[in-house]
Parts: structure tokens; sequence; C-alpha cells
């Protein structure tokens, strides 16, 4: 699976953070919604008693138990259905994250859904970084001169188009004591890992190159290598994390 594979993480500092703020030691659930294949169920789930992931993809929550079985964590539980499903039955928690997920959602519905499922002094965590949605180096440049030539213009997707930002939906929400961090830092990538990624976004991109996908892979390599001869292809980034504790 390309999203399993090519997908990055997060960087340790961010579940330091975490672990710390929620006090993550060893007891408490943690709900992951839009958990995809567990990047962050599976690294957090050594800080909590339990933890319980819910994607509406199978083959994501396929992916996500051979992830934990690979890393023998087995304190998961994977769950298959949406935010629209909350509560479901799924108990209470100390923490929700939801990474690169919550600008799909119903906003007001799922804070409202979590207001009764969240402990108190518990709370919801948004973590974006964007992954490469904006173009700032010249490699990523020419990714989007390649991408043009071959498919035009690009559809544009309704995430993250709401009209009033996260903080002022989680301001009008139990979850209104909010704190924004900042993680900058630098991402590596390969010409390899690049086109991988470029095939796990939601954009069917196998699917609209056809048989031209070989000559797409033949240009992308060529383009990052004229930007970068070395291949050592770097990403700044910021992720973007929020930070909501409930008011009870």
């Amino acid at each position: 699976m390309f999203y399993a594979r090519f997908r990055p993480g997060y960087p340790k500092v961010f579940f330091d953070d975490l672990v710390r703020r929620f006090g993550l030691d060893g007891s408490g659930r943690l709900l992951d919604l839009g958990c995809g294949t567990g990047q962050l169920a599976i690294p957090l789930a050594g800080h909590v008693a339990e933890a319980v992931g819910v994607d509406p993809e199978p083959d994501m929550l396929a992916e996500a138990a051979r992830q934990a079985l690979a890393g023998e964590v087995g304190n998961v539980t994977w769950v298959r259905g949406g935010s629209a499903d909350l509560p479901g039955g799924l108990g209470r928690f100390r923490l929700v994250t939801m990474g690169r997920s919550f600008h799909w959602m119903d906003r007001e519905q799922v804070l409202g859904a979590l207001a009764g499922m969240v402990e108190n002094a518990g709370g919801v965590v948004i973590a974006n970084d964007g992954c490469m949605a904006r173009a700032v180096t010249p490699w990523q440049h020419a990714i989007e001169e390649v991408q043009h030539r071959f498919l035009g213009p690009l559809p544009q997707s309704n995430a993250g188009t709401w009209a009033e930002p996260h903080e002022a939906v989680l301001a009008r929400s139990p979850f209104r004591d909010v704190a924004r961090v900042v993680h900058e830092f630098e991402r590596p990538w390969t010409v390899d890992r690049i086109i991988g990624y470029l095939y796990s976004t939601s954009l069917p991109l196998r699917r609209l190159l056809g048989d031209r996908r070989p000559a797409f892979e033949r240009e992308i390599t060529d383009a990052l290598l004229a930007a970068d001869p070395s291949g050592r292809l770097v990403e700044p980034v910021a992720l973007q994390v929020l930070i909501a504790q409930k008011v009870s």
C-alpha cells in the first residue's frame, strides 16, 4: 500500500509534547479518529492502557493492524467507521487525536459527539503539516510543472476550505482551551519516496496517468535530479498542532 509505505510520520518532539501535556503515564485510553495506517495511534499506544483507531477504509485498518503487529504493539483496537458514527459505543477517552483528517469532517458534529466521550481534563489534538501541499522549494515546483504537463490543472480538493479556522470552531465547543504549537523541522526525501508519496494522496494519480505512468515517473525523476543532482531533497516542514483541552 502506497499510503503506508510513503506517507511521512510525525517527529518525536510532537509525541513527547503530547505525553507531557496530557500526563500519558500508561493509563487511560486514546482515540485516533481517521487513523489511517496508525501513524498516531501506534506511537502513542505505549503511553496509554488502550488505544482505539477508527477509519472508514478497511484497507487502511488492515495495514494499521499489520504495522502494529510488526511493532509488537498489542493494545490497539481497530474499528471501521467514520466521524459521523460517533459516539458509536466506543467509551470514554483521555485523548482524541486527528492527524491530517479534521478538515474532512463535520467539525461541529464531531466536537459535539466528543464532548461526551472525553474525560474531564482530557482533550483533542488536531495535527496537520500540509505535507508538500505548498511548493516552497525548486524541486517541489518542478513536481508541479511535470504534473501540470501530464494532467493539466489539477482538481481542487474541498478539504481545508472551511470559512472558519479550526480555532473558531473549537472556541464554541467544550474544547475551547486551545493552544497552538508549531514544530518546525526538515524532512528528507528521495526520488523514489517522492514518487511513492504522489501515488499515496487522495488524487487518483495512477488511474489518471494510465499507461503514461512510466513516462511520468521518468520525467519526475529527471526534473528532481535537475533541481538537485545529489538527489538529497529536503522539505521544510511546519507541523501545526492545535491542543484543545476540555473545559468542564
